[in-house]
């Protein structure tokens, strides 16, 4: 690699974006300042017209009763990954890497990843999962090259 950073991350060979949509919980990440101390994360996917994501990624701040966060990235699916990498974008112009390493083949866990391994979610359609599922599916995101060391669980309270 000529000492240019760690090696991309892999990816889904193919994801089908219209089951991709729709919520997904955060049931562990690399917290990011935004939602360091958040409860009740979601991301919620709608395929817009044009091919972009319209994303909703919604928590209550420092506690499940704090105030609902609420923020509104669109993602832009690369030509050629096989809808697998998305340019996630906040503030224009910029466009934060998104990989979809993993997604299982129900579309009820998927993780998603940078290849800077500084960030790394993990996605369910359940607020929890069984301690058993969610330790192999930790074990994806260690053996991605993260430190599991920065993997912090979310907390999640049913709706």
């Amino acid at each position: 690699m000529f000492g240019h950073g760690p090696a991309p991350i892999r990816t889904e060979a193919s994801v089908d974006l219209e089951r991709f949509m729709g919520n997904w919980y955060v049931i562990a990440h690399i917290p990011t300042f935004i939602d360091r101390d958040g409860h009740n994360q979601v991301e919620h996917y709608a395929l817009n017209d044009d091919g972009s994501i319209a994303t909703t990624f919604s928590f209550n701040a420092d506690s499940f009763d704090g105030e609902r966060k609420v923020y509104r990235p669109t993602g832009f699916v690369r030509e050629g990954t096989g809808n697998a990498v998305w340019g996630m974008q906040f503030i224009w112009p910029i466009k934060a890497e998104y990989r979809i390493a993993h997604v299982d083949a129900d579309y009820q866990i998927a993780i998603i990843a940078r290849s800077k391994r500084d960030l790394v979610w993990l996605l369910a359609r359940q607020p929890t999962l069984p301690e058993d599922i969610y330790q192999q599916w930790l074990g994806r995101i260690e053996a991605l090259g993260y430190t599991l060391d920065d993997v912090v669980k979310v907390p999640q309270r049913a709706p």
